[in-house]
């Protein structure tokens, strides 16, 4: 099966955005800066286009290192989105079924109940194996990652904890035993697998099975998580961070192996939009579709199909996968029918990714929906027939100088910030520093030389006026919001700093 390419035009790729989703970075930034990362990388996608790409912080804390878009990250268990679509591969090509015993491919593992376990049950973690095995300290980079004969040994003496089909058990080493079926079926590694059948022909240069030398001369850092301030207990490192270093995984490459970009990641999984030239309609079907649910008390819902987890936010569907590699943490987020995706990657163990993912996701499609373009039922339809004498509604990607961008800023005051921004052809007032960043949010309209609030019940200074001060320049210097004002968040700063160092 030939796949399409999907290199993007560089000049779109990396050129600047409007329409709101300009101010993703702005955003992106607060949040790290917030969580005290060393460094967060994000892409975005809407349809076929990488629309804003970018990183905030260093790579490393010792070397100060800024964080650039192409500095790649561990994005650890990404990498089963990359097994489980070089199985369905295998599967629509006839080489594999899906109900193949693991044991018929890795004959090691034959009469073994290890052995008995499919190659879907392995893909949606419904095999009952262990984890990470018995001794799972290389997570804490105390010991290598398993190579072959471990991982054999792992699942072959007490590896089994659940019965098939008894319970979702995710499980690492499942999908270290299906890199080791693609090796028996092609012949070749899993990485030359990989590289040939996937990762060349989609274009995704930036992206690899795992960490080589050539690789890990632009490898961000990983860092551990923040310590807590323990007086007298002196620490080297911002927040008693400390850096962690780069390791292989082994076996587990199937697993956990891959390295990428942000921007790769979005464009890898814009191909599973509708798989077109990627795996059959059929089989896309079956990746993407839930075939386990865990609900727990004081947890959230989570579904996951084969391969792939999904996630309801505000209604919407979302595909996607986690990573968590040591010092390292990752997400991705898409969805297939309105043609978007989100990566975050961070290079620290307790970064924010899963968090900041959703905050971009709300408002991506926020912009999108006050252009008035789809993202619903095939996404953006920027071809829709408009009213005799109507303006037709703005490109979020393209749109420069919309006349709702003179009412733009950020303003702050003793209390905290707030962002007046444009999303779409729509004014928001956003807290900057929540973590859903709608929450509380609130949609303005233009009257005159004020902004009103849409009517609503609330605690805040629902339905009041919000009044913007302006420079001799005609430029925003001030908010007043509930009657506080919020100066420019650079001239307050400036004039905090100032009274401080009296």
């Amino acid at each position: 099966m030939t796949l399409p390419g999907t290199a993007p035009d560089p000049a779109r790729a990396t050129a600047p955005t409007s329409g709101g989703l300009n101010y993703l970075h702005d955003w992106v930034a607060t949040q790290a800066g917030l969580a005290r990362v060393p460094g967060v990388q994000y892409a975005v996608l809407v349809d076929d286009d990488v629309v804003a790409d970018g990183a905030w912080g260093v790579t490393d804390i010792t070397s100060g290192t800024p964080l650039r878009g192409d500095h790649v990250f561990r994005v650890a268990s990404h990498s089963k989105t990359f097994t489980a679509t070089a199985i369905a591969r295998l599967v629509d090509a006839g080489h594999l079924r899906w109900d193949d015993p693991l044991g018929d491919h890795v004959l090691e593992l034959d009469g073994s109940d290890a052995g008995q376990v499919t190659v879907r049950e392995a893909l949606g973690h419904t095999g009952g194996l262990l984890r990470d095995g018995r001794d799972a300290d290389f997570w804490q980079l105390a010991t290598p990652f398993p190579d072959r004969a471990v991982l054999l040994d792992s699942v072959l003496h007490g590896g089994d904890v659940y019965g098939r089909g008894e319970h979702f058990k995710y499980s690492n080493l499942a999908y270290g035993l299906l890199g080791l079926v693609i090796e028996a079926v092609t012949g070749r590694p899993y990485d030359e697998h990989l590289r040939a059948d996937l990762l060349e022909p989609l274009g995704l240069a930036d992206t690899l099975p795992e960490l080589d030398d050539d690789v890990a001369r632009r490898a961000v850092v990983g860092h551990s998580a923040r310590a807590l301030a323990t007086p007298g207990l002196a620490t080297t490192f911002a927040d008693g961070r400390l850096p962690v270093a780069g390791v292989t995984t082994g076996a587990l490459a199937a697993a956990t192996g891959f390295c990428s970009t942000a921007r790769d990641l979005v464009r890898w999984v814009a191909a599973h939009f509708d798989g077109a030239g990627l795996v059959r309609p059929e089989t896309l079907r079956l990746l993407q579709r839930d075939e386990s649910v865990i609900d727990r008390p004081h947890a959230p819902r989570r579904t996951y199909g084969l391969g792939f987890e999904s996630r309801t936010v505000a209604g919407r569907r979302l595909l996607g996968h986690s990573g968590g590699f040591p010092g390292q943490i990752t997400r991705t987020w898409f969805d297939p029918s309105a043609r978007i995706a989100v990566s975050v990657l961070t290079n620290a163990v307790d970064g924010p990714a899963d968090q900041i993912a959703q905050g971009l996701f709300a408002l991506v499609t926020t912009a999108l929906e006050g252009s008035g373009t789809s993202v619903h039922d095939g996404g953006a339809d920027t071809g829709a027939p408009v009213a005799e004498g109507a303006a037709p509604a703005s490109d979020p990607v393209t749109t420069a100088g919309h006349p709702l961008d003179r009412w733009t800023g950020r303003f702050a005051n003793l209390w905290g910030m707030t962002d007046l921004v444009r999303l779409g052809d729509a004014l928001w007032l956003v807290d900057p520093r929540r973590a859903d960043p709608l929450e509380g949010a609130e949609r303005l309209s233009v009257d005159g030389e004020v902004l009103r609030p849409e009517a609503h019940a609330g605690f805040g200074p629902v339905g009041e006026s919000i009044h913007v001060l302006r420079d001799g320049a005609g430029e925003p210097s001030a908010v007043v919001v509930g009657g506080m004002t919020s100066w420019r968040a650079d001239e307050f700063e400036r004039a905090r700093r100032e009274q401080t160092a009296r």
